[in-house]
Formats: C-alpha cells, sequence, structure tokens
C-alpha cells in the first residue's frame, strides 16, 4: 500500500505532536515509508511552516532531557545532535546555557552513585575507574576531575 504525500503529511503531523522531533528523524520515517525525497522536502518543509518541528527547540528539549534526565555529558549531547545533522550553530547556544552548578551536581551524585558500586584495591584505581565512567558518558576531564576530588572528600561507603 502507497502513502500519498498528504497522508504522510498527516501522519507525521500527529507523530511531530507527541513530541520533539528533528528534520532527521522526519526525514528518516518518511523514507521508510517510500516517500520520494522531493515529496520528504515540502512536507519537511510544512512541517516547520506550521512548527510542528522546530531545530531550536528541539535541541533545547533534547539538551536539557540528556544531561537532567539521561545523565550524559556535553561531549555525547554534542556527538548526539551531530548524528542527528543538526548544525553547531544551532545546538551550540543551548549547549552553553547549561548551568554548570546544576551540569556539576549531575555529575557529582553520578559519581558518587557509582562509587559505592566500584570495586578497588585503592583510591587511584577507583578513581581511574570513575573516571573511565564518566568519560563514557560525555563527560570532559576537566570536569570530571574537580567532581573526583569533591566526592573524595566525603565518605560513600555505608
Amino acid at each position: 500500500m502507497e502513502i500519498t504525500e498528504t497522508e504522510a503529511l498527516n501522519r507525521v503531523a500527529a507523530y511531530c505532536s507527541t513530541a520533539e522531533h528533528c528534520r532527521a528523524e522526519i526525514a528518516e520515517k518518511l523514507q521508510r515509508w517510500g516517500i520520494a525525497y522531493d515529496a520528504i522536502d515540502r512536507i519537511i518543509n510544512r512541517l516547520e511552516q506550521e512548527k510542528y518541528i522546530d531545530e531550536e527547540r528541539f535541541c533545547r528539549a533534547f539538551i536539557n532531557d540528556k544531561y537532567r534526565f539521561a545523565k550524559w555529558g556535553k561531549m555525547k549531547i554534542r556527538q548526539a545532535l551531530q548524528l542527528k545533522k543538526i548544525s553547531s550553530s544551532v545546538y551550540w547556544p543551548y549547549l552553553n546555557e547549561i548551568d554548570e552548578e546544576e551540569y556539576h551536581s549531575v555529575l557529582q551524585k553520578l559519581l558518587a552513585a557509582k562509587r559505592k558500586s566500584v570495586r578497588a584495591e585503592n583510591e587511584y584505581e577507583l578513581n581511574g575507574k570513575l573516571m573511565r565512567f564518566a568519560l563514557s558518558r560525555g563527560f570532559e576531564v576537566k570536569d570530571i576531575c574537580r567532581c573526583i576530588e569533591v566526592s573524595g572528600e566525603n565518605d560513600y561507603s555505608e
């Protein structure tokens, strides 16, 4: 069964009404449905005109969700947005708007929780494991070192 351009527009408008999406996600969905490339451009342009899609709004929501709830660092968020083919000029201002105190608090809590479950022979090994863990979550070394120093002052063993 072939989907017409109007049907595709209505379907993706409903899809965009449920959550924020970017151009690349919608284009991929339309391609899977077998919609022609010229029709994809028209549909996406229409969705943007009617404010179903807004790259800036998407970036703001994506960034807030990823660092607050998924506990991702800025590097991982940046990579994910690049994979979604979003220009750095669009997402960079929102990435820079992240409150540094809140960002470090998120990292601090993440490291404190990980510290409880990591087995290590000494503090050096523990800090190395915490560093690798935080790097894998997309946090930068300078932020990790700052938070490891602070968390090292606390006793998390219970």
